[in-house]
């Protein structure tokens, strides 16, 4: 399992082992310096993947959170024992300190804002002005809490609809960073030997040059395209 889990993390070093069977398979080490090359980008990607994740289960742990509590507000329960009850939310080292807040009579409040720095429990800041507010004034906190769950979960599905009218672009970006290599399988097919010549002539490492920076020209107009069209989005997160 360890292995397994290490494998996982460590997926961007893939592209050495790539690079290496590209490299001898054209009889040239620029695949191998490439792929070397390669490592800190994909792991850049990887970690920005790992942070949208991230942030999707803090966001839907938030949202399960508030409507529990509510739940329990609305069945009679003390405020603090409802939070304090709660149990299974995986929102970070910072979680723990609210329940044991409201178990002892803590500051609620602080322990939800200092909770909320993690990426995508953001909403907990909107708990702990409702939990305030409700403590300080008397108002409903079953109330506050259903709007701060329906607030983010529209949201989150807003923010579903975005990707799902961006993923012909993300398609396209795939398909942009692939044809190269459809095309060196073609013409490996047909006998033409195209990596040889592409890493041992002049006009094949002219065309490698130029080809890798037409190919990183396009892929970075497609990302900027989604940036684009996920601004909004991005700018009410923060």
């Amino acid at each position: 399992m360890g292995v397994r889990r290490a494998a996982r993390e460590r997926r961007e070093l893939l592209c050495l082992p790539v690079g290496c069977a590209v490299a001898l398979l054209g009889g040239s080490v620029l695949p191998l310096l490439a792929g070397a090359l390669a490592v800190p980008v994909v792991r850049r990607r990887l970690a920005a993947g790992r942070l949208r994740d991230e942030r999707a289960r803090s966001e839907s742990a938030v949202i399960d959170m508030c409507g529990t509590v509510a739940g329990e507000l609305r069945a009679g329960r003390h405020p603090g024992a409802a939070l304090a009850g709660i149990t299974g939310v995986e929102l970070g080292p910072g979680w723990p300190a609210v329940p044991a807040a409201a178990r002892f009579g803590g500051d609620v409040p602080e322990a939800l804002r200092k909770a909320a720095r993690r990426p995508g429990a953001e909403g907990l800041n909107g708990v702990a002005a409702c939990w305030k507010v409700a403590v300080d004034g008397g108002a409903g906190l079953a109330t506050g809490l259903e709007r701060v769950a329906a607030a983010l979960s529209a949201e989150r599905d807003q923010r579903d609809d975005l990707n799902a009218q961006l993923a012909g672009t993300r398609s396209t970006a795939v398909m942009l960073a692939l044809l190269p290599v459809l095309a060196l399988l073609m013409g490996s097919a047909l006998g033409a030997d195209p990596l040889r010549v592409l890493l041992h002539s002049s006009a094949g490492l002219g065309c490698l040059v130029l080809g890798g920076l037409l190919e990183w020209a396009g892929v970075a107009w497609t990302r900027r395209i989604v940036r684009t069209a996920e601004g909004p989005a991005r700018g009410r997160r923060r």
